[in-house]
């Protein structure tokens, strides 16, 4: 797959751009129904000890957790997710909410796949510079796509186009049912096209024990990188796990 990212797709949380939303389903759509048991989503839980926004895991254990920002094709979206799975590696998915509502498929081909599925907003704004009502409707906006098609709001929340949620947007998420917030330590960077293997030097440059690595879907340099990144972090005897198995003990 070649290098270049396909346009139109997912802007980068930390690049102050917007993404181009999917549109919505027609007025009147039924509710899509919920995913079986079998691959019921999990709901958010509290970690003791953990505070409300998490940058990374324990570093004294050999997990990382690969963290992905869910929008752009889903066809990109699915060749990331094939190419974790061979190496039996599980991924966080952060969805955007309008995405979920243009591809609502993605939610139970990413719980299949045995990984975990949260939150991204619905609409992948600036959050930390929304109103406090439209920072909450953002949040609660994607839980109840989540709600709808897995039964739970999901695991996680990650705020759009930062690093770090502001005092009042962890507040605002935590009302909405979420007791922590997602951040990350290392930034990919994929979201600016640099090429899969300056994705990898990006990564493997700064990842340890306990990191949570920001990546995207939408961009072919991350399905490139993937099976190389996933080699040297085996070489390292470094795990690629869910985000909460990396700070479940």
């Amino acid at each position: 797959m070649a290098g270049a990212a396909a346009a139109g797709l997912t802007a980068g949380c930390g690049s102050g751009r917007s993404a181009t939303a999917p549109s919505a389903p027609p007025p009147g759509q039924p509710a899509r129904p919920a995913l079986p048991a079998r691959v019921a989503a999990a709901s958010p839980r509290r970690f003791a000890g953990q505070p409300v926004e998490i940058g990374h895991g324990p570093r004294d254990r050999p997990r990382v957790a690969l963290t992905f920002h869910g929008n752009g094709d889903p066809a990109i979206a699915r060749a990331v997710l094939a190419e974790a799975e061979k190496a039996g590696a599980r991924v966080t998915v952060l969805a955007i909410g309008s995405w979920l509502d243009a591809h609502p498929d993605m939610a139970r081909r990413v719980l299949d796949g045995g990984h975990e599925l949260g939150n991204h907003t619905q609409r992948h704004l600036a959050i930390n510079e929304l109103p406090e009502a439209e920072a909450y409707a953002e949040i609660t906006g994607c839980a109840q796509r989540l709600k709808r098609l897995t039964g739970s709001i999901g695991t996680w929340f990650r705020p759009s186009q930062t690093q770090y949620a502001t005092p009042l947007v962890r507040k605002l998420a935590q009302r909405a049912g979420y007791p922590h917030v997602l951040s990350y330590d290392v930034d990919s960077l994929d979201f600016t096209s640099p090429g899969a293997a300056a994705v990898i030097r990006t990564v493997t440059g700064t990842i340890h024990g306990g990191s949570v690595v920001s990546l995207h879907f939408g961009y072919a340099d991350t399905v490139d990188a993937m099976p190389p990144l996933l080699e040297e972090l085996a070489r390292r005897k470094l795990r690629a796990v869910t985000t909460t198995e990396l700070l479940t003990p």
